[in-house]
């Protein structure tokens, strides 16, 4: 089965997401890209925010569904 590609920005949401909530350093961002930083880095903000809040785990699951892809 073909495997469908994904948006190169959502994917760098996504980890930049990830990158957050397990509390990596801003400067762990893996492009040199303007516009996947960009993502990335608003991924990470978020991801940071959570943490911060507490929803990881089950409640960060709740809260982005996304992260599981």
């Amino acid at each position: 089965m073909k495997r469908q590609k994904r948006d190169r920005f959502q994917r760098a949401y996504v980890h930049g997401y990830k990158a957050g909530i397990m509390g990596r350093s801003r400067d762990d961002c893996p492009s040199q890209d303007v516009n996947l930083r960009e993502y990335w880095m608003s991924g990470w903000r978020e991801g940071r925010g959570d943490q911060w809040d507490g929803m990881i785990g089950v409640s960060g699951i709740h809260k982005n569904p996304m992260v599981m892809t």
